[in-house]
C-alpha cells in the first residue's frame, strides 16, 4: 500500500481524540494511506466532555489534527459535523478554519445521483437530547468498560488467545441495548425519508452498518475506539465500509499497549499549545 487509495468522498466519526481509548495511530495510519475528494468529520472527533474532567493529549492525538489540516490545505474539501461530544463546535458553524468547513449538517451527492444526509446523530438519541446527565454517566460507563476491557484482554493475551470485545459482545446480546440500536437506525433512516432523501450517514452509537431500512440506505461509519471503521464512497457512487485494522492486520493488542505508553508521555494543555505553535512555524519556514 505505497500508493495512496483514493476514494470520492471518506467519512470518519467518533475518533475521540483526548481520550485514552482513541486509536489515533490506527486513524493517522488509515489517513497516510488513503485520499479523497472530500472528507467527512461525522462529529465526536475530539472528546469536550472527557477533556473537561481530565487532560490527556498525546502526540500522535495531535498528529491527527495535523494531518487533518493537511489534507485541507493540500486540496481536499474537508466538512465537520459537530457531534455531542464535540458540541462545542455547533456555536462555529458555516465558519471555516484551516480550511476545514463547520456545518451543522450536509448533503452529500454521490456519484450515482443518490443524496445522503451527513448528521452526527445525537439529536435522535433521547437520552443525549433528553436527559444530558444520564448521558454523561453512560459515558462514564462506558469509559469504565473499556478500561475492563483492557485488562481483560490483557489476560487473553498471555493464555494465547485473541483479542475479543467486551462491549461489542454486549451490544449484540443485551436486549436494551440491541433494540436501543435498531429504534435509532429506524428514526435515521426516517428522517432521510421525510427530507425526500435516498439515504443517510451517522455515527454516535459507534456500531459499523450499511443496510437498506426500506427504501432508505442506512449508512453509519462506525468509530475509532474500538471497530476502527470508515465510510467510503468509490467512484461508481458504491459505499463501503472499510475495517481498517482488518485491512492492515492491526493488533488491538498493540493499540492498548500504545494507549498505555500514551497515557504516560500525555502533553499538559500548555504543552500540547507550545508544540502545536512549533509545528506551525516549521511548516511556515520550510514554504518557499
Amino acid at each position: 500500500m505505497s500508493d495512496p487509495t483514493r476514494y470520492r468522498a471518506i467519512f470518519l466519526s467518533d475518533v475521540h481524540l483526548g481520550t485514552r481509548g482513541c486509536k489515533a495511530e490506527f486513524l493517522l495510519d488509515f489517513l497516510r494511506h488513503t485520499e479523497s475528494d472530500t472528507l467527512y468529520l461525522v462529529g465526536d472527533i475530539v472528546d469536550g466532555w472527557r477533556l473537561r474532567k481530565s487532560w490527556h493529549w498525546p502526540q500522535a492525538h495531535n498528529d491527527v489534527i495535523q494531518k487533518l489540516l493537511r489534507k485541507a490545505r493540500k486540496g481536499s474539501q474537508v466538512i465537520f459535523v459537530p457531534g455531542n461530544h464535540d458540541e462545542f463546535a455547533r456555536g462555529y458553524c458555516d465558519a471555516e478554519f484551516g480550511g476545514i468547513t463547520v456545518v451543522r449538517e450536509a448533503i452529500h451527492e454521490a456519484a450515482d445521483g443518490r443524496r445522503y444526509l451527513v448528521v452526527h446523530g445525537d439529536e435522535f438519541d433521547g437520552v443525549v437530547k433528553y436527559a444530558k446527565w444520564l448521558a454523561h454517566l453512560g459515558d462514564f460507563a462506558y469509559n469504565i468498560l473499556l478500561e475492563i476491557n483492557h485488562w481483560f484482554n490483557r489476560a487473553r493475551r498471555r493464555l494465547g488467545l485473541p483479542y475479543w470485545s467486551l462491549s461489542k459482545y454486549l451490544k449484540h446480546k443485551v436486549k436494551n441495548a440491541v433494540k436501543f440500536i435498531d429504534d435509532f437506525e429506524t428514526s435515521m433512516a426516517d428522517l432521510a425519508r421525510r427530507r425526500n432523501l435516498n439515504g443517510i450517514v451517522c455515527g454516535h452509537i459507534h456500531q459499523a452498518e450499511m443496510r437498506l431500512v426500506g427504501d432508505i440506505l442506512y449508512c453509519n461509519d462506525g468509530d475509532w475506539v474500538e471497530s476502527c471503521t470508515a465510510l467510503v464512497e468509490h467512484f461508481d457512487g458504491r459505499m463501503e465500509i472499510i475495517h481498517w485494522s482488518d485491512v492492515r492486520h492491526l493488533s488491538m493488542f498493540d493499540a492498548y499497549a500504545g494507549a498505555r505508553h500514551d497515557a504516560d508521555s500525555a502533553e499538559t494543555p500548555g504543552e500540547a499549545l507550545a508544540h502545536a505553535r512549533e509545528d506551525e512555524a516549521d511548516r511556515l519556514v520550510s514554504v518557499p
